[in-house]
């Protein structure tokens, strides 16, 4: 065991990255590809599977450039990636359209006739209906597209639709079928009723595993290609979000952290079923077997930095000197960082993001910012209404590519009033995370053995005194109050 080495993949909104894991849990390589999402009409958001097989591809062949000789040690490949998106699969598995992915808004009016139709939603799958999640999607299809759906014949999340191609097998593990929102989430299986209501036959879902149990295996003609052996045990997986919280060890009880990547999340790890859908909070199954999650879902994270700084011409990390050098003048600009809409707890895909206050001696420094600060007040209001359900939240990890800013961590600190850790190589959370499932899906060790808290890297306390944000949050929750009604104007689709 000891000189076993383990794949994690996680199959990303923005990119595929990868890590390779000795059984020590030491990283011995990461490699990453970028792509793009496709935004055809306001509201959509799109990916095409080949895509992430493209990236796949790439990431394995810059793995066998830099540790050939771990990765020819590989006993199991665990997968990790966004939630919600729908694959259309035909007869042969080919693709019938792009995938509808966790962003796409466009299904609003199906939410409100489901929630119509199936008051027991909420209760049954931990979330009430939004457009992320596939019923609505599906609906939607029905109503525009139904040749698609006369063709389809499988149904995949994107991580699975990878696994596919990796093994032949239509598998889902439990938190990725729990953000599809056609699993009972307390049963462990899919909703009979869900599933009827949406028109789907049941035979074109995949079949059901936990995260840490086996799935698979990789065909032998990719363990050639990518330089691995024969017999690689493909793992259950995970969705990216339960996938990070096995990376920083996020199992037990009350465990909480936040996440900044493409999207934001604040997670708390419960040992029970307990929905919350008034609060527009997800209450899904971990990835581990008996063991559950409260989650608020924010649509917008690091990718509301990212956007900012490609609007104003500079790198990221040139937008976050600017905003550094500003010390800690003033807030005067705020922002909403509804640029995808926001689930928790608006359910609101018409939302937009907006810079409100700006003078013409705003400059890069001060916006970039409002940018980091809007998102933390967005955190902020998220961790309230988790605290209003009943989840105290004293102390939060936090993950993703956004952690790489001092700056952002320690303004998020000082808005949440709550301590912040930063492990050390906190950004490989997810597929970190997958790593560690393909070794329980071989080992059979306890989750408790492999799944430990990782080196501390930095904590980041609240400035004192406590509550210098309060009053530029109370404006920013009155400013989207404000503007809600606005928001609707300019989101009808070409195609309705």
């Amino acid at each position: 065991m000891a000189n076993d080495i383990y794949l994690g993949l996680d199959i990303g909104t923005s990119a595929v990255k990868a890590v390779l894991v000795d059984g020590t849990q030491r990283c011995l390589a990461t490699a990453s590809q970028d792509y793009a999402v496709d935004h055809p009409f306001p509201g959509w958001a799109e990916q095409h599977p080949d895509r992430w097989w493209q990236a796949v591809e790439e990431v394995m062949g810059r793995l066998r450039q830099q540790a050939a000789e771990a990765l020819a040690g590989t006993v199991a490949i665990g997968l990790s990636g966004q939630m919600h998106g729908l694959v259309l699969q035909d007869e042969a598995g080919d693709a019938l359209r792009p995938a509808l992915l966790w962003n796409d808004s466009r299904a609003e009016r199906e939410c409100r006739l489901l929630d119509a139709e199936l008051p027991r939603l909420g209760e049954l799958t931990g979330v009430g209906p939004m457009p992320a999640f596939w019923p609505a999607k599906l609906r939607w299809l029905s109503g525009h597209e139904p040749d698609v759906l006369a063709r389809t014949r499988y149904l995949l999340l994107p991580k699975d639709e990878v696994r596919w191609r990796m093994s032949g097998e239509r598998v889902t593990d439990m938190c990725d079928a729990a953000g599809t929102q056609l699993l009972d989430q307390a049963r462990r299986q899919w909703s009979e009723e869900v599933v009827a209501a949406c028109g789907v036959d049941p035979a074109w879902l995949p079949r059901l595993v936990e995260g840490s149990e086996p799935a698979g295996r990789l065909h032998p003609e990719l363990a050639q290609r990518w330089g691995l052996p024969e017999g690689v045990v493909i793992a259950g997986g995970a969705g990216d979000v339960a996938a990070g919280a096995l990376g920083i060890g996020a199992i037990e009880d009350g465990s909480a952290f936040l996440t900044l990547g493409t999207s934001s999340q604040l997670f708390v790890s419960t040992p029970g079923y307990r929905p919350a859908p008034e609060h527009a909070l997800h209450a899904f199954a971990h990835a581990l077997p008996g063991r559950w999650f409260q989650m608020a879902a924010l649509l917008n994270g690091a990718s509301a930095l990212s956007w900012v700084a490609g609007l104003m011409g500079v790198s990221i990390e040139g937008a976050l000197a600017r905003a550094e050098a500003r010390g800690d003048a003033p807030e005067s600009l705020l922002f909403l960082p509804y640029l995808n809409g926001e689930r928790t707890p608006h359910d609101d895909p018409a939302a937009r993001g907006v810079l409100f206050g700006l003078t013409p001696a705003s400059d890069v420094g001060e916006v970039t910012r409002a940018v980091l600060s809007g998102v933390g007040y967005s955190l902020r209001e998220a961790m309230e209404v988790i605290e209003s359900a009943g989840t105290p939240v004293a102390r939060l990890a936090a993950i993703g590519g956004g952690t790489r800013s001092d700056l952002w961590l320690q303004l998020l600190a000082d808005i949440l009033e709550r301590p912040l850790v930063r492990y050390r190589d906190s950004e490989t959370g997810p597929a970190f995370g997958a790593a560690r499932l393909a070794r329980l899906a071989v080992t059979g060790e306890s989750p408790e053995a492999v799944c430990r808290v990782p080196e501390i890297d930095r904590v980041f306390t609240p400035s004192e005194p406590l509550g210098r944000h309060a009053a530029s949050y109370a404006r920013f929750l009155r400013l989207y109050r404000v503007l809600k009604p606005e928001f609707t104007a300019g989101m009808r689709s070409p195609r309705g």
